[in-house]
């Protein structure tokens, strides 16, 4: 019990927790040097090509210091704001934390957010300076930072280079030494937390946990508190990256996996605490919350015949991922799809990306939007998520819209160019704190409507890449807002409306209809594009009628011959606009992200 640690790596992205993971797997042995691979926590292939951890992984080493056998288990936890649930849920069941700062880079919107989650769960919290073997390295300027910003000592940080090995082995000493012991009981009823769960083909849904109290044999008769279920344990193992190792019990102040032989993952939610059947524990662990999701996109497949194959994907892939939610929706001009929930916008793009190749499907994904909440003149207040959902204006007494608290930490001479986009975007400044003579940290109140589409891509190539950005969500307010609805030959086009703010909403619907002139193809008739809002048209661009030439037939002869077949033609051309019907491609509804 005293020679156990459990610990977890958190950083900014790209900060390199994954290469330090490997480094320290390398050191304690858990991985033949055949074996090894880089990131080798990180299982899935967009993980690996992205250079990015979407799911947090865990690993039990063991290391010999000072003639005593000590066993570390280590989690290893996403960078990307989107999946910070992750990073809380994993130091939930830890009793220390490394830190890891770039040493080039200095102390990042992501690092602050996620040192105050290790902060709220009274971690032990090691400074850890990665990549110090970089030319361009400024150890002591970021140790600064970190006193400055997080207020955390710096006189014992660790100053390692991930990818050469440096320090590797001071590291893990100062793990052993710093970070306490779990504080546990065997004798105590058992208490365990699902700090993950995931699906695997043969033994069924796994949960990952971490055993607070008493201990757990297998064919132990268990009770998941949450759900009030009881399971058989079939089998207990060790995470390791290569293989799961067997074992017959897991004590208390340990980390393992519980295979119960169950066929959904609903069954060992995450955050549910599992405790024996026959001597319960009085109360679950708290102080933990599902993922919510923040951002909603609409995902139809091209082909209208692969419905069920959606279908089918989205239930395999929330195996595997519980922080997606779905439910069907039809559009007129889509047919079939689903209206889908996410983390977040690269959340949004892996899930998407997932689905095409792990299922073989081509899919269309509609503009993102957020939850907002109306209140309607008679004093029911609704939740919608599809601006196609919104009531007639008459009914609307106010539209509240979410916003989201949000952390910036650029060097200073991009701070022009940061205020102009966030007074764009509608930002509402709250803090400016100079950090060092070239950094500034700025905190802003922004509508998570604006920052939905593009607005990570825009913040950084205005900075040059060097900004940072958290954020995490605040509260609704009352907002100006109104629906933009686009029309091609009078037929409302349902999945390219919009929610936009009333002082906006002319430039916006303009830009839509230019663009959108581009991509409609040239019909035999004039086809009008309108943007409007309620019945009030505010912009409109003509696709101009491709002309057949009627004529071609005609050699020489009367000016009349021809006269007559081209009035035949106009004749023609306006009873086919009273009938005519524009089949619009996939590219037109991909416009609407790309606008500014």
């Amino acid at each position: 019990m005293k020679n156990i640690r459990n610990f977890s790596i958190i950083a900014h992205i790209d900060h390199g927790k994954s290469t330090l993971a490997d480094r320290i797997i390398q050191e304690c042995g858990a991985v033949s040097d055949r074996q090894m691979s880089s990131q080798v926590m990180d299982t899935m292939d967009i993980e690996k090509e992205r250079g990015i951890t979407i799911k947090a992984q865990s690993v039990r080493l063991n290391y010999i210091y000072e003639g005593k056998e000590y066993i570390l288990n280590l989690i290893d936890t996403p960078g990307h704001v989107d999946f910070s649930y992750e990073v809380s849920r994993s130091l939930a069941s830890c009793e220390g934390a490394l830190l890891v700062v770039d040493a080039a880079q200095g102390v990042q919107a992501q690092t602050i957010a996620n040192v105050y989650i290790a902060l709220e769960n009274n971690l032990e919290i090691i400074p850890v300076l990665n990549k110090i073997d970089l030319p361009a390295a400024q150890p002591d300027r970021v140790k600064d930072e970190i006193e400055h910003i997080i207020g955390l000592d710096c006189t014992d940080s660790v100053e390692v280079s991930a990818k050469t090995g440096i320090g590797i082995k001071e590291l893990i000493e100062a793990i052993i030494k710093r970070i306490p012991a779990p504080k546990t009981d065997d004798e105590k009823p058992l208490k365990a937390l699902i700090y993950d769960s995931w699906f695997d083909n043969y033994l069924g849904a796994l949960a990952l946990v971490r055993v607070y109290d008493g201990k757990i044999k297998k064919n132990d008769e268990v009770l998941v508190m949450g759900t009030g279920k009881k399971h058989l344990v079939l089998d207990l193992m060790y995470p390791n990256p290569v293989a799961p190792i067997k074992t017959s019990e897991i004590t208390s102040g340990e980390v393992g996996i519980i295979v119960l032989g169950l066929k959904t993952v609903s069954d060992v939610q995450v955050g549910d605490t599992i405790t024996l059947a026959r001597n319960k524990a009085s109360e679950a662990i708290g102080g933990f919350e599902l993922a919510k999701p923040f951002v909603f996109a609409g995902l139809y497949p091209i082909d209208t015949d692969k419905f069920e194959d959606l279908r089918d994907a989205l239930d395999r892939l929330k195996l595997n991922d519980s922080s997606i939610s779905y439910e069907p929706e039809t559009s007129a001009a889509l047919g079939f799809g689903f209206r889908v929930g996410f983390l977040g916008l690269l959340h949004m793009e892996v899930i998407k990306e997932r689905l095409e190749r792990e299922f073989n499907l081509d899919l269309i994904a509609t503009a993102p939007t957020v939850t907002y909440e109306i209140l309607q003149t008679d004093g029911k207040m609704i939740k919608i998520q599809n601006p196609s959902e919104l009531p007639p204006v008459n009914k609307i007494e106010h539209i509240k819209e979410p916003y989201v608290k949000s952390t910036i930490i650029t060097p200073s001479e991009f701070l022009g160019n940061i205020i102009t986009l966030l007074n764009l975007r509608r930002g509402i400044q709250t803090k400016m704190d100079y950090i060092t003579t070239d950094r500034v940290l700025l905190e802003y109140d922004i509508p998570m409507n604006e920052i939905v589409m593009d607005f990570y891509d825009k913040l950084k190539s205005c900075t040059k890449g060097y900004a940072s950005f958290d954020y995490e969500p605040s509260e609704y307010r009352v907002g100006n807002l109104v629906k933009l609805d686009i029309k091609v030959a009078g037929e409302t086009v349902d999945a390219l409306s919009i929610i936009v703010p009333s002082d906006k909403s002319l430039t916006k619907g303009r830009d839509l209809v230019k663009a959108m002139k581009d991509i409609v193809p040239r019909q035999l008739f004039e086809v009008a594009i309108q943007a409007s809002i309620g019945n009030k048209v505010i912009a409109r661009e003509n696709v101009k009628s491709m002309g057949k030439n009627v004529t071609a037939k005609c050699y020489g002869g009367d000016i009349t011959r021809k006269r007559k077949l081209l009035e035949k033609q106009k004749e023609g051309k306006k009873r086919m606009k009273s009938i005519g019907k524009v089949n619009l491609p996939s590219e037109a509804f991909l416009s609407v992200l790309k606008i500014d």
